[in-house]
């Protein structure tokens, strides 16, 4: 009778051993005597003591900080550059049986992928296109990792740390060219003007004393205290012109 129990017993406890839990999130990968054997579902699940044991691995996106790397650029600038690196396992068993620490694989080969494309390209290139170049080593990253049951969401490049004498020239260069931005816009300004004087110019002239007209305002708006007196020296047509005035506006 005793044996009966302790045989009970001992069915209960192993039984509560092989119980497991996967949460929603995870997947549980068994191997049964080493050996791969299946893929458990989130759940409440068993697995046989001592013979059987579950590997969990977790579904969910995850990060990783690519520390700064020193990287020198195609037109030889030394350029300070770190990421941040967002992935997924997609096949549980690949990431088990595939990779010894995928978390640990996917940051060096990143951190190796970013060397070779920034490597490649130009200072401005970097700076203007960082979206760009940051696809570009997410598609390099994947290749590898698309073997490791692993997807690779995204990968931003977060700072670029340029030497101090690099963003002092830099900066010129940036005031070089609002400076330039500036002439250009006075340029196109004065232009309009000039056309503007040009049509009211042209306008003046075809009208019968309009030009003179014009000249006699001027001088008014030059003296307005009328106990000044300003002696002005005018050409014979703006003469004529005052004359051809007062036949207009004379009785007809």
């Amino acid at each position: 009778m005793e044996i009966i129990w302790i045989l009970i017993i001992v069915g209960v406890i192993l039984v509560l051993m092989g119980l497991r839990i996967v949460n929603q999130y995870e997947r549980g990968v068994v191997l049964t005597l080493g050996k791969y054997t299946s893929t458990r579902e989130p759940g409440l699940t068993y697995i046989l003591p001592i013979f059987q044991r579950m590997i969990k691995v977790d579904l969910r996106i995850a990060t990783i900080d690519i520390p700064q790397q020193e990287v020198i650029t195609k037109d030889n600038v030394p350029a300070g550059i770190n990421a941040v690196v967002y992935f997924q396992v997609e096949k549980a068993e690949y990431a088990i049986l595939q990779i010894q620490d995928y978390a640990l694989a996917v940051s060096q080969y990143a951190q190796a992928a970013l060397r070779d494309v920034i490597g490649s390209v130009e200072l401005d290139t970097l700076l203007a296109e960082r979206d760009k170049i940051a696809d570009e080593i997410k598609k390099i990253v994947d290749v590898a990792t698309n073997n490791w049951g692993v997807n690779v969401t995204a990968i931003k490049i977060q700072d670029i740390e340029l030497p101090a004498d690099m963003k002092r020239v830099m900066a010129k260069q940036a005031e070089s060219e609002r400076e330039r931005r500036a002439v250009i816009i006075r340029a196109q300004g004065e232009l309009k003007a000039s056309e503007d004087l040009r049509a009211a110019a042209q306008n003046l002239s075809q009208a019968q004393g309009g030009l003179s007209l014009r000249t006699l305002k001027t001088i008014e708006a030059i003296n307005p205290d009328p106990s000044k007196t300003v002696i002005f020296a005018l050409p014979v047509e703006v003469m004529e012109g005052i004359k051809s005035l007062g036949k207009v506006a004379g009785p007809k």
